[in-house]
């Protein structure tokens, strides 16, 4: 990506335009403190020519054909397949994430979720009975129509493909606005759009900040849902925003995972869930970012995380192998920095990392892999989400206080369980207060629904779940069935 590249204009209506008035923004390389591109911030008419584009594509696309919805998907696929390198290039640029992590993890979690909603839809009924009781009565599946989508920087491809194919498959047309930190990730995405034949409208891209373009989008008459994934304070700003038009809202938010674990863990338990906390630099919602251990194993437990977080090696996301890159951006350093420190003041036991950039670093936004041990469940690095590679552990006595630390949070998204009881485990699951669990290592299942419940939001991304996301349902009675079986028999 060799020198300041020129990402000014906006995808709209099929094509590529100059926004309405020059705004500028530098998108910065946190590896470097460089910049590597400039894009422009939307206004208003930016925002207003991207709907009218929206809304003058759905009568049409919502009436098309699911087969051809989903050629057009499967082909979209093909083509972001074929731009993984270009791809993974954007995204260690923008927001840091190292080359092979980027191109392994950050771009193939896109073609995951594109191929699990491929495979959801071929087999999705639009038009479903009601149950036997009533055999006249349909419940049927309709797009809702302008969708604004609003995304994150720390998950760029995962959260963007996560609404725009289950979005568009269900008949919708979108405007998409992606983090201004992080746009360019998006902006091939649009490319890809481009090349993949929508018709004109069906995908829009208008670069922005969430107090500009994000709200413009939330408050925006002819936008029919918002679909948001970020911050808690954001999204309960975007809720507000949206309710005098009361429009569709549906929120991924924040979260403090907890991950239980008991003295009959296997032996990997403890350094798997540090390592899945440092993971992408902590900038992950899911991430176990509280440990709490079974006191009989505490000790040993630390003494684990602390060899884990020495070993784990900080370095520029432009350099191969399995390190960890930088976080996104200087207000996120400062901010992460502020919390290391607010942990050391409250009486945590600082057992690996602190303050500071790492041994031998002068430059760019690279953070400690940090440990605190002898946390209570009251401090500030217990009840705020660092966004960072930043471990809090916490110990416990008995199963019944461990699962009420777990969900003395606001948060709600996912938690751990390391256990080889499996009654215990299924009936701790079951009394965790989250939208996930996952337990012993076991990823979820491919279309299991990404969200959370309480202050996580309520969204559900993915799979089947993240289908019907994107679509109203309506009921109804009197339905010709006979009518209806002759149609499918003729198509």
């Amino acid at each position: 990506m060799a020198g300041l590249q020129d990402k000014r204009k906006f995808y709209i209506n099929g094509e590529w335009v100059a926004p309405a008035a020059p705004h500028d923004l530098e998108v910065i390389d946190p590896s470097t403190e460089e910049p590597v591109a400039v894009i422009s911030l939307g206004a208003q008419a930016d925002t207003d020519r991207a709907v009218a584009a929206a809304k003058a594509a759905f009568p049409a696309w919502s009436q098309t054909p699911p087969e051809e919805r989903l050629a057009h998907v499967e082909k979209l696929l093909e083509i972001y397949k074929r731009r993984a390198p270009d791809m993974a290039e954007a995204i260690t640029h923008e927001m840091g994430a190292p080359a092979d992590m980027s191109l392994g993890d950050q771009v193939d979690a896109g073609t995951y979720h594109i191929t699990n909603f491929i495979t959801a839809f071929r087999d999705f009924d639009f038009v479903k009975p009601l149950g036997l009781q009533a055999p006249e009565s349909m419940i049927s599946h309709e797009a809702i129509g302008v969708v604004g989508l609003i995304t994150p920087w720390n998950w760029p491809m995962n959260q963007v493909t996560l609404k725009v194919a289950p979005a568009i498959l269900m008949g919708n047309t979108v405007v998409l606005k992606p983090s201004e930190i992080a746009p360019l990730s998006s902006m091939l995405f649009a490319e890809i759009v481009d090349e993949a034949g929508l018709p004109k409208g069906v995908f829009n891209l208008v670069n922005g900040d969430g107090a500009g373009v994000g709200t413009q989008l939330s408050v925006h008459k002819d936008v029919d849902m918002i679909s948001f994934t970020g911050s808690t304070r954001a999204g309960i700003a975007i809720t507000k925003a949206a309710a005098d038009s009361l429009k569709k809202v549906t929120l991924e938010l924040g979260g403090k995972g907890a991950n239980l674990v008991f003295a009959d863990a296997d032996e990997k338990a403890v350094e798997r869930g540090a390592r899945h906390c440092f993971y992408n630099s902590g900038q992950s919602c899911n991430a176990p970012t509280r440990m709490l251990v079974e006191r009989s194993v505490y000790e040993k437990a630390i003494e684990t995380a602390k060899r884990v977080a020495e070993e784990t090696r900080v370095a520029s996301g432009h350099e191969p192998g399995k390190h960890i890159g930088p976080v996104v951006s200087k207000q996120q350093w400062e901010k992460i920095q502020d919390l290391i420190q607010k942990g050391i003041d409250e009486g945590a036991r600082l057992v690996a990392g602190g303050t500071g950039l790492p041994e031998g670093v002068n430059r760019g936004y690279f953070v400690r892999p940090t440990v605190f041990a002898d946390v209570t469940n009251d401090m500030t690095i217990a009840r705020q989400e660092i966004f960072g590679p930043v471990l809090s552990i916490i110990p416990f006595e008995t199963e019944e206080e461990a699962v009420e630390i777990a969900n003395d949070t606001i948060y709600g998204l996912t938690n751990y369980v390391q256990s080889q009881d499996g009654a215990r485990r299924n009936r701790v699951a079951r009394q965790l207060r989250s939208g996930m669990v996952e337990m012993n290592g076991k990823p979820r299942g491919a279309g299991s629904a990404f969200g959370g419940v309480k202050a996580s939001g309520r969204a559900r991304e993915g799979g089947i779940a993240g289908l019907e996301e994107f679509s109203d349902t309506k009921a109804i009675s009197g339905w010709d069935v006979e009518a209806a079986g002759m149609a499918q028999a003729a198509e």
